[in-house]
C-alpha cells in the first residue's frame, strides 16, 4: 500500500477541519476517500467546498460496507467514539479517533479490546503531544532535570466558548448528548499533558461547577486536585469563560521549577544540590539555595491546526511504515478515567481513588441523566468553520 484511502465520519467543527486539510493533499500518502454525516447541509457542503474524488454518506454503516477504505477518523459527538471505532476495526479498518476517547472507561476498554484483536493501527487526535515545548519538559523530566516531582498546578482558560457555541447544537453542553463541559470537551488535552509528564495519581478530588457562567447542563468551570503515590501534589483549573485566557503549566521538583506560559515560553529554575540532600546537609534554620534561571528556546508550531495535521500524518506513516504513534489510542483511557474521577468525587463531594470504580462512575452518570431536568435553550444549528477556513 502506498495510499491511505480515509473516510471521515462527522463534518462539524473538527470534522470539517480535516477534511479540508486531507482534500487538499496536505497529508502525503493520504486521500480523503469519503465523508459521513447525517445532517443535508453538512454533506452539501462537503460537496461545495471539498472538490471531487470523494463519496459522501449519510449513513455510517452504509459507508462502512461501502468499501474503499483503509481508515476512518471519527469526529462525531462523544458517545459514539467507541462504537463507531468497533465497527471500523470489525472492517479490518485502521482508526484515528478524536479526544475524548469516550465518555466512560467501561465503554472505552472495549474499543481498545476490539483494537487489539483487529491488528489495526489506532491513534488518538491528542495534537497538543506535537508541541514542541511540552516535548521538551518531558525531555527534562524523564532525564531526572527536576529531581522528584513534588508540586504541579495547571491553569487552562484558554478554551472560550460563548453561549453560541453550547447552543449550537442539541447535543452540547448535556449528559446524555455530550458526557460533560469542559473537562470533557476541552480539557482533554490538557490533562492528556498532565497525565504524560507527570504519572498517574492515586487519589482525585473534583469540584466540578455546572452552568456557572453559560447555560449548560454540565459544568463551564472545573478544579481538580490530585495526589500521587509519592506525595507529589496536583491542582488544575479549567474554565470556557474567563476574558483573558491563560495556559500555564507549573511544575516543581526536589531540584527546582519549571514553567511553560501558553504553550512557548518555557523556564526552568534549578538548584545546585537535590533539596533533600541540602536540607540533610544544612545547620543553619534559614539555609537556602540560590537557584540559576534558564529561559529554554524552544520552537513553536506556526499555528494550532498544525498539530492536528503533524498527528494525521504520523498516523498515516504508521499505516503504510509502522512509524511509532505520536499518541497510541490505548493511553487515551486514561485521561476518560481521570475525567471520570474529578466528575464522580465532585458527585459524591470527597475523594476517590484513582484509577475510578468504572462500574459506579457508569450508574453515577446513568442516574444523572435519568434524573436530568434540564431544560436546553432553543439549538441554532451552526458550524464554527473557523479552523477549515484557515485554509
Amino acid at each position: 500500500m502506498d495510499n491511505v484511502r480515509i473516510g471521515i465520519v462527522g463534518i462539524g467543527n473538527i470534522g470539517s477541519f480535516h477534511a479540508t486539510y486531507l482534500s487538499q493533499g496536505r497529508i502525503a500518502g493520504a486521500t480523503l476517500a469519503a465523508v459521513c454525516d447525517l445532517r443535508a447541509e453538512r454533506l452539501a457542503w462537503a460537496r461545495a467546498t471539498l472538490g471531487e474524488g470523494f463519496a459522501v454518506f449519510g449513513d455510517y454503516g452504509a459507508m462502512l460496507a461501502a468499501g474503499g477504505l483503509d481508515a476512518v477518523l471519527i469526529a462525531v459527538p462523544h458517545y459514539l467514539h467507541p462504537p463507531f471505532a468497533v465497527q471500523a476495526f470489525a472492517r479490518g479498518l485502521h482508526v484515528l479517533c478524536e479526544k475524548p476517547a469516550g465518555v466512560y472507561a467501561r465503554q472505552v476498554r472495549e474499543m481498545d479490546a476490539a483494537a487489539a484483536a483487529s491488528g489495526r493501527v489506532y491513534a488518538m487526535m491528542f495534537n497538543q503531544r506535537t508541541t514542541p515545548a511540552v516535548n521538551k519538559v518531558k525531555d527534562l523530566l524523564d532525564a531526572g532535570e527536576l529531581g522528584a516531582l513534588k508540586r504541579v498546578a495547571y491553569t487552562m482558560t484558554a478554551m472560550y466558548r460563548t453561549q453560541a457555541y453550547y447552543d449550537s447544537g442539541g447535543w452540547r453542553g448535556t449528559w446524555s448528548g455530550e458526557g460533560g463541559g469542559v473537562l470533557m470537551n476541552q480539557a482533554p488535552h490538557n490533562l492528556d499533558i498532565w497525565l504524560r509528564l507527570c504519572g498517574l495519581p492515586a487519589r482525585v478530588r473534583g469540584f466540578c461547577f455546572e452552568g456557572k457562567n453559560r447555560t449548560l447542563e454540565c459544568e463551564d468551570e472545573a478544579t481538580a486536585y490530585l495526589e500521587y503515590p509519592g506525595g507529589a501534589i496536583g491542582v488544575g483549573f479549567f474554565s470556557t469563560s474567563e476574558p483573558v485566557p491563560v495556559n500555564r503549566l507549573e511544575l516543581v521538583g526536589t531540584r527546582g521549577r519549571i514553567v511553560l506560559e501558553d504553550e512557548a515560553t518555557l523556564t526552568f529554575q534549578r538548584v545546585p544540590v537535590d533539596e533533600r540532600d541540602f536540607n540533610a546537609a544544612a545547620r543553619e534554620g534559614f539555609a537556602k539555595q540560590d537557584a540559576w534561571t534558564c529561559a529554554i528556546p524552544v520552537g513553536k508550531l506556526d499555528n494550532y491546526q498544525q498539530g492536528h495535521m503533524l498527528v494525521t500524518r504520523n498516523f498515516v506513516d504508521a499505516v503504510l511504515r509502522g512509524a511509532p504513534l505520536i499518541a497510541p489510542g490505548p493511553e487515551g483511557i486514561r485521561v476518560t478515567q481521570l475525567i471520570d474521577a474529578i466528575y464522580l468525587s465532585s458527585w459524591l463531594d470527597r475523594v476517590v481513588a484513582f484509577p475510578v470504580d468504572e462500574d459506579l462512575y457508569y450508574d453515577a452518570l446513568q442516574e444523572r441523566i435519568r434524573t436530568s431536568s434540564f431544560t436546553k435553550p432553543p439549538v441554532v444549528e451552526r458550524t464554527f468553520d473557523d479552523m477549515a477556513r484557515s485554509f
